[in-house]
């Protein structure tokens, strides 16, 4: 039987996502991204089309490290401003019954305790199709808004999400039993007080005593997402993930991540097929392959490439806006640079990779050109290579969308490598089918459930 590929449109509440430059374009309504319609429109063309679901990015604070300033974040609208995804996908419920709702959140934001009820009011009214990707936030101005003296050492962020992440399991799943809502107008009773346990979490950061003040969801805790690429995101990723997003440069190097991925699997008591892996892609499509080339020709003259490189630049921690994009990388003693470097090699064999090639290695990369069977071709080779779905990136907003959902999606569906129908059930039950709407009993968070019956006993520190 064919393996059947996931589809998630990647967006985000702001005026320029990954093709920095094209909110200008005449086709897009990227620059309306603060009108409702925009997002409710393309939420119903998703789930017409049957995506399986909307991913939403996420990233908090302006980084001063594009020529020593912030201007071309302003300017450009790179992230910048941009709303909170929560509260899109709770306006999303309405006009949707099918399409997973995922949405980034930082460790940064938001106390576990008001976090975790916003999780489980918005699966309570998406009947439990929310998904949390799970970013512990590595820049430093997303540290000082929200009054950190500076950005937390890599491995220590990782800490700190687990506690996170630890405590917000307590919360979903070890407060609140599965029979303790009676709802029962007769006997006057709507909940058991014997069943709705008080939580007591001591963590190296985090201590909370209380009750969840959320019923249980249908998921309970949502469908969880991490994107981390580094050891520590990926241990991290093998402890807590159901999905990981990956953005490797070729189908060898996402194999290669996701046999590291799951070989780390077994130490926590895991296995593969416990996590799925979403590939970031993103599509130019032509009824011929020569068609779709002068399609990406076009597109690309509305391609603002240096910010591009503040996007990337930013991401590694590195201002590209001082450095000349013409020298090959090879020949500039850049920390940060040279690991990337070695991906982008790797994804070119034989290439010299200058600056400019680093600045586009994650969008163009990435990009495919070329006919619905041509596509669904490469979307194949990429199966093949272990991945389970793919965030689509947009170029125009929503026409990429439109063109993928028109043209490509009957091929995939032809050839089995796209959904015909939604399953019924969670976006856990969805995209994992066969299992239930919750964790399932290898997961950690399954650990806060044994706990029922003992208030002293749920006395666990992380």
């Amino acid at each position: 039987m064919t393996k059947r590929l996931i589809f998630n449109a990647f967006c985000m509440n702001a005026l320029s996502h990954v093709y920095h430059g094209l909110w200008r374009h005449p086709e897009t309504r990227q620059r309306n991204f603060n009108d409702l319609s925009v997002w409710t429109d393309l939420a119903r063309l998703l789930e017409e089309a049957r995506f399986d679901g909307l991913f939403l990015a996420d990233v908090m604070g302006v980084d001063p490290i594009h020529k020593g300033r912030p201007d071309i974040y302003i300017e450009q609208g790179i992230h910048f401003p941009s709303n909170d995804p929560s509260i899109l996908v709770g306006a999303l419920a309405g006009v949707t019954e099918h399409l997973g709702l995922m949405f980034t959140s930082s460790i940064l934001q938001a106390h576990p305790v008001e976090f975790a009820r916003r999780v489980s009011t918005l699966d309570h009214y998406t009947r439990g199709r929310i998904g949390w990707n799970i970013v512990t936030s590595a820049n430093a101005a997303a540290a000082k808004l929200f009054g950190h003296d500076g950005l937390t050492q890599h491995d220590d962020r990782y800490q700190w999400a687990q506690d996170y992440v630890d405590a917000a399991y307590r919360l979903w799943e070890g407060s609140w039993e599965n029979d303790a809502v009676l709802n029962d107008p007769a006997g006057g009773r709507y909940a058991h007080p014997a069943r709705v346990h008080e939580i007591r979490h001591k963590g190296p950061r985090y201590t909370i005593t209380g009750r969840h003040m959320s019923t249980p969801s249908p998921q309970r805790t949502p469908f969880l997402i991490q994107a981390g690429s580094s050891p520590s995101g990926r241990d991290f990723a093998a402890r807590n993930a159901e999905a990981t997003f990956i953005v490797s440069l070729s189908a060898e190097g996402a194999r290669r991540a996701i046999s590291d991925i799951n070989g780390r699997l077994q130490s926590v008591g895991r296995k593969p097929g416990d996590i799925l892996f979403f590939q970031g892609l993103s599509f130019v499509i032509g009824s011929t392959d020569d068609e779709a080339c002068r399609k990406a020709r076009e597109m690309d003259e509305w391609v603002n490439h240096e910010a591009l490189s503040a996007h990337v630049g930013r991401d590694l921690g590195v201002d590209f806006g001082s450095l000349d994009p013409d020298k090959p990388v090879r020949e500039l003693d850049v920390q940060g640079l040279q690991g990337f470097t070695k991906f982008v090699e790797e994804a070119n064999p034989g290439k010299v990779v200058r600056l400019r090639d680093l600045s586009t290695a994650m969008s163009y990369n990435g990009r495919i050109v070329g006919s619905p069977e041509t596509i669904a071709d490469r979307l194949r080779d990429w199966r093949d290579a272990g991945i389970d779905g793919v965030n689509i990136a947009y170029q125009t907003l929503p026409g990429s969308f439109e063109d993928f959902a028109r043209h490509v999606m009957p091929v995939l569906r032809k050839r089995g490598l796209a959904q015909e129908s939604y399953a019924p059930g969670t976006l856990r039950e969805k995209l994992f089918p066969g299992r239930g709407p919750r964790l399932e009993t290898g997961h950690p968070a399954a650990a806060s459930r044994l706990h029922f019956g003992s208030v002293a006993r749920l006395e666990v520190s992380t």
